[in-house]
């Protein structure tokens, strides 16, 4: 704000108004002059925001524009034909950049059984390099999850996986609060497709893994497609071409910012435009003329210069 105010924007044209979002929403959705809300954070809370909007549609001047963008459960697709080092530096970086509290940030994994075995050996060399403690040191490349519940949150799904018979920690799964909140860097190989950890979003550094059979590429790209609800980044890492064209097709809707040879996280405003569908959002891409576009009203306006004097058409003489 001030970097605007400085930069010569009047006052008034934009305001920064700090309170709590539930303060902030019975002011806002109160209001006739309500026209417009652009929501970053969870899916539920984006759909009762919506749900309140629709309720209260009839008190409004005009349709608010609505923008959204949430969750994500941000995959790694992986081609037999993929190198296993690159594939392992966008896992750890991908995974476990900013502790994993990213919208976009890699949570699943599809790994042939071909590459298994060297990319699980990789990850854990990894992981077992990662130094962890507070921002200050800049070797430390884990650091605390932002706050207590974030940490108890994360706490609590790793003693669910623990205890889950149908998955198991291949490294990290452990914790400590007693002086800030940190969670290890946690792998977790899921033996079912749908498992739960394949689908909900943690925002947490807890990556898993599914390893597929490499005879069933296609089958594979498929239930990535399907098992979550969101659709907001997603990565390919392969060097045959026809298996790039063929996830670039096949996972059109899994992912609204789609990589390839890259890890799905990084994309840089006015650069590389941002956003997901499905559960991940509105896809009105932050970052472009795309989103911009959405807050105008445009105007048509016709001016005649020889306007007629008679409600009779020409063929109407006709006979």
């Amino acid at each position: 704000m001030e970097v605007l105010q400085e930069a010569g924007l009047p006052e008034g044209v934009i305001n920064m108004v700090l309170v709590s979002g539930p303060v902030a929403s019975d002011a806002v959705f109160s209001s006739p002059d309500f026209a417009g809300f652009h929501y970053t954070g969870s899916t539920e809370v984006f759909q009762g925001i919506w749900k309140i909007i629709g309720n209260t549609i009839h008190k409004y001047k005009t349709y608010p524009r609505i923008v959204g963008e949430t969750g994500g459960k941000d995959f790694v697709f992986v081609h037999e034909s993929a190198d296993p080092a690159q594939t392992v530096t966008a896992l750890s970086r991908g995974a476990f950049e900013y502790q994993g509290q990213k919208c976009s940030a890699a949570s699943r994994a599809y790994i042939p059984d071909s590459l298994w075995p060297e990319i699980k050996k990789l990850i854990i060399d990894d992981i077992s390099s990662f130094k962890m403690g507070g921002p200050e040191d800049f070797t430390n490349f884990i650091n605390a999850v932002i706050d207590e519940p974030s940490f108890d949150m994360l706490s609590d799904t790793i003693e669910k996986i623990k205890k889950d018979k149908d998955a198991e920690i291949l490294i990290g799964g452990g914790y400590d609060k007693s002086k800030g909140y940190f969670i290890e860097p946690t792998v977790v190989i899921a033996k079912d497709p749908k498992h739960f950890t394949l689908q909900e979003e943690f925002f947490g550094p807890i990556l898993t893994v599914y390893i597929y059979s490499s005879d069933k590429y296609e089958e594979t790209l498929e239930l990535c497609d399907k098992t979550s609800i969101y659709g907001l980044t997603g990565a390919i890492f392969a060097n045959n071409r026809q298996a790039i064209d063929q996830a670039t097709r096949k996972l059109r809707d899994a992912a609204g910012n789609f990589y390839i040879n890259d890890k799905p996280t990084g994309a840089v405003v006015a650069q590389q435009p941002f956003g997901g569908s499905r559960g991940s959002g509105t896809n009105d891409k932050a970052g472009s003329m795309l989103n911009l576009y959405r807050w105008i009203s445009p105007r048509t306006i016709k001016e005649n210069f020889i306007p007629p004097a008679d409600y009779r058409y020409p063929y109407m003489k006709w006979k």
